[in-house]
């Protein structure tokens, strides 16, 4: 079944839209992408830095030939920076322009939420423009990225010029 299709249940009662999404965590921090956006998670390995990238680009991975550019959600988040370790995870991910491996210290799994109870960015603060909304649970809040937005139509540009100089 499609997700955001309502479907039926046996009993006959609607299926309410469910948001897939993985965890992973930066610092404190839950982080979720939409589930259908991941392609894989691998352990973080070794990065080929490149030049002329915006800030937030540590460098390139090559994955079964095809290059990818290496998001530092710490950068863009503004935490603090740390050395790359071994234990850290690099997840595939589509926006709609490319794929981007995202460095993320830990991916703690894949929860179902049903979509109503996503909140939407503007109504806790106007401006959160790397967000595409919030899951409160129990223990915390989970702060669902929208990839779309993770590197703006500048540093895209800048990213492009980067690669192709040196392809």
């Amino acid at each position: 079944m499609e997700e955001g299709r309502p479907g039926r249940l046996a009993s006959g009662q609607p299926r309410e839209p469910v948001a897939r999404l993985l965890v992973f965590n930066l610092d404190q921090q839950r982080y979720g992408l939409d589930l259908s956006r991941v392609a894989r998670i691998f352990r973080a390995f070794e990065i080929t830095r490149l030049p002329k990238v915006p800030e937030i680009i540590l460098g390139l991975i090559n994955v079964q030939g095809e290059v990818i550019p290496v998001v530092s959600l710490r950068k863009r988040f503004c935490l603090p920076e740390r050395p790359l370790e071994l234990d850290e995870r690099l997840i595939i991910a589509r926006t709609l322009r490319r794929p981007v491996a995202l460095l993320v210290d830990t991916v703690s799994g894949v929860i179902e939420q049903p979509k109503v109870e996503v909140i939407l960015p503007e109504a806790i603060l106007p401006g959160l423009e790397f967000l595409r909304g919030v899951v409160k649970l129990p223990d915390g809040m989970i702060l669902i990225q929208d990839l779309d937005k993770l590197l703006s139509l500048e540093e895209e540009k800048q990213l492009d010029d980067a690669i192709h100089a040196e392809v």
